[in-house]
């Protein structure tokens, strides 16, 4: 006898389209966990970003480019764990070289050699990394930057881009997610942030320069993605970096880039070396940690000193950079050596191939969608990619200004419902992997024809 459908799954099938429904009634597990998460936890999720219709789907394993959920079913990953599984998931060296660790304990909570060893492996690939600080996650890495460079300079403004994710840290929830920009992110964060935290609008030299000028002789530093993860992957435009290297510089600020995401995806050294632009502070996370928790600071030694337990300063004059219970935990230290190391070896191999594959794959996004009278713009930085359904062909999205005044982010959010009916997992963009091989890639444009049909027949 099969297992009743849970409540919500029936109540799905009910109110809402077609293909959700047929995901629901497919995905019973699920729908039996989240009823239960829902009594737990609020909303039934620990992270908001996870939540997607017609409830999330609970996965239970991960190799290569697929993802199992604990139904049963085999999805192409492009959500990738959050952008983070560069080499794929579980990939064998890393694995084996976290087994390996392991066996000497989960975590110690003291100095290990392996802090010494990731922290030489980043200064000596990332062009701003004179000295490297670990945390746990991107959030504290942004948190610490952002205080670092209140400490530096002695200024308090802080100017970071409309629709600029950098984690929940308090000091830089203004101004992130659409439709209505103007102030904190919500309640319970202090109104006065929005003195001292002030944003511009992504790629826009001429409102940026504006903000500059009002915050004359108190700019702190100007923090900035180059690739605008939460916006839809909008890579930063090079002369618009250029330009706030030099101001930042003219103004005795400090540049600080968020590279959780870019950092080890655009080049070994993140998206500083493939533009040739070297910030004064660099967050990073991510692949950082090869698939476990982990959060650095990476930059000028000067600054990062400030942060220096041997400094023998008054109380006031100390920089507090706690770092975590479990920051340098061992297995995030291996696991990050192991990917960094791969990364490294292959990178004549491995950049040139995620590149190339992902400009084929966005090639047959953009003709299916086309073809069938479907106006999108797919912005592809790198190896990372988000589809945005434009009112006309070829409209440009540059910044969050053209996301709202000019696509349907509604049809963004139907493209991924979609994909999962046809094996496909995805957010608001995707990321390849090295895994991501010409099978993949193939079904992956299948089930994108596949979508692109049920939309356009859908009007």
């Amino acid at each position: 006898m099969n297992p009743p459908k849970p409540a919500l799954a029936v109540a799905v099938q009910e109110t809402t389209p077609r293909h959700l429904a047929e995901l629901a009634a497919r995905s019973p597990r699920s729908g039996r966990l989240h009823e239960e998460a829902r009594r737990l936890t609020p909303g039934g999720l620990s992270h908001n970003p996870r939540n997607h219709a017609p409830f999330p789907l609970y996965f239970s394993k991960g190799q290569g480019a697929r993802i199992w959920d604990v139904d049963g079913r085999e999805y192409i990953d492009l959500w990738m764990a959050h952008y983070d599984a560069i080499l794929g998931h579980s990939p064998p060296q890393v694995i084996q070289t976290v087994r390996e660790t392991m066996e000497n304990g989960l975590h110690i909570g003291l100095a290990i050699e392996q802090e010494v060893e990731l922290a030489r492996r980043i200064c000596d690939m990332v062009p701003s990394a004179e000295r490297a600080r670990f945390c746990a996650s991107g959030t504290e890495a942004t948190m610490y930057a952002v205080r670092l460079a209140r400490a530096f300079t002695g200024r308090n403004v802080v100017i970071k881009m409309v629709g600029g994710w950098h984690g929940a840290n308090t000091d830089l929830m203004v101004d992130v997610f659409p439709p209505d920009y103007g102030g904190p992110e919500g309640r319970g964060l202090p109104p006065e942030i929005v003195r001292a935290t002030r944003s511009v609008t992504y790629n826009d030299i001429e409102d940026t320069a504006r903000v500059i000028r009002e915050a004359a002789g108190d700019l702190a530093a100007v923090i900035v993605e180059p690739a605008l993860g939460a916006g839809g992957m909008i890579p930063a435009e090079k002369k618009y970096l250029e330009f706030l290297h030099e101001e930042t510089r003219r103004n005795g600020a400090l540049l600080i880039f968020d590279e959780v995401i870019t950092g080890f995806r655009f080049a070994p050294g993140g998206a500083q070396e493939y533009h040739g632009i070297t910030p004064d502070i660099t967050t990073l996370g991510k692949i950082l940690g090869g698939g476990l928790p982990i959060g650095a600071i990476a930059g000028r030694a000067d600054i990062l000193d400030e942060s220096s337990i041997l400094r023998k300063v008054p109380k006031a004059e100390r920089v507090i950079i706690g770092g975590g219970t479990y920051s340098c935990n061992p297995l995030s230290m291996a696991a990050g050596i192991a990917t960094l190391d791969t990364l490294k070896a292959g990178r004549d191999q491995i950049y040139p191939t995620l590149e190339a594959n992902n400009r084929r794959l966005c090639e047959a996004i953009r003709d299916a969608f086309r073809s069938r009278g479907i106006p999108v713009t797919i912005t592809a930085p790198s190896s990372l990619h988000a589809v945005h359904f434009t009112r006309e062909a070829g409209q440009p999205v540059r910044n969050m200004a053209d996301v709202i005044d000019h696509t349907d982010p509604a049809k963004q959010i139907e493209l991924a419902d979609r994909l999962r009916v046809h094996g496909v997992f995805e957010f608001h963009g995707g990321a390849l992997s090295v895994s991501h091989g010409d099978a993949e890639i193939a079904s992956i444009i299948q089930a994108m024809e596949s979508c692109a049909d049920e939309m356009a027949a859908a009007g």
